[in-house]
């Protein structure tokens, strides 16, 4: 299965960050702390040349704490001011907020050397879909002045969002490039969600997710769907059909419901029923 998704609308989106970009001081960029270069669109980086970075590691919840530390460092090694969170929690945004206080610590004092005083910074958020920003500005702003979901594509337009006295912020839709030309990061952006799963095949998904989690996580599938379910020569097949079974995935006749039970896999690896897992390594 060869993943791609890009919208007309994503077009449309990337040309006005383009245009919108001479206007800001900072660019928040929300990666997904289970695939945090996957999840890097790597036009983010052309569009906001000059400009200082902040890379928020979101989700950070659901990922594997100790990869999650490794890509922390990795974001700082290149220069990036970085933070890990959960975008659901208002306790992060301290931190949030003193990486942001860093970044624009530059620009504050231009703004002072020409009599500029208390100019808020202009920031803009970035970031492919359904990475979590509009949740990750309600909880900054306080209360509901983005609109959420749990599926990529919420966000159609731009806006501009007063946070405090310091910072307004650009909220602008989730956007991906248009070909992804590792079929694996497609993947990864497709079993975390990223890629709407109406135009996805998840049997495919959920047998690719299958074969990482032996190769990573060896225990997970077990302590999830029980004892023995990795164990001898199973194939990747044969263990989705073992889940198809232990959960009742079955249609008329006793016959597994791969299908069904695919979306429940990816279902549970999501909302981080399967644990703390990450599904791409720190690259050296």
């Amino acid at each position: 299965m060869e993943v791609q998704w890009y919208p007309g609308h994503m077009t449309k989106a990337r040309r006005a960050m383009q245009e919108d970009i001479s206007l800001i001081d900072l660019v928040i960029e929300l990666v997904d702390a289970r695939i945090p270069f996957s999840s890097r669109n790597p036009d983010i980086d052309t569009l906001a040349a000059g400009k200082s970075r902040v890379v928020l590691l979101n989700k950070a919840d659901l990922a594997d704490e100790k990869q999650t530390a490794l890509w922390e460092q990795w974001f700082k090694e290149k220069g990036f001011f970085t933070a890990r969170l959960d975008s659901r929690s208002k306790n992060q945004m301290k931190a949030v907020n003193a990486q942001i206080e860093l970044a624009s610590r530059e620009k504050r004092e231009r703004d002072l050397k020409r009599g500029i005083k208390n100019r808020p910074v202009r920031a803009m958020i970035a970031g492919i879909p359904n990475v979590g920003k509009s949740t990750f500005i309600n909880s900054f702003a306080g209360k509901a002045v983005a609109k959420t979901g749990n599926k990529p594509g919420v966000t159609k337009g731009k806006q501009w969002i007063r946070l405090n006295k310091a910072v307004e912020l650009l909220d602008t839709p989730g956007i991906l490039w248009p070909k992804f030309e590792d079929q694996q990061v497609g993947m990864r952006l497709a079993v975390t969600g990223a890629i709407r799963d109406e135009i996805l095949q998840p049997e495919e998904l959920a047998l690719w997710l299958i074969r990482y989690l032996r190769e990573h996580y060896p225990d997970v599938l077990n302590a999830r769907y029980g004892d023995g379910l990795t164990d001898g020569d199973a194939s990747d097949l044969d263990i989705l059909s073992q889940i198809a079974e232990v959960r009742g995935c079955l249609q008329k006749g006793g016959e597994t419901d791969l299908a069904r039970a695919s979306k429940l896999l990816l279902d549970d690896f999501r909302s981080g029923r399967l644990g703390r897992l990450t599904l791409e390594e720190v690259m050296r």
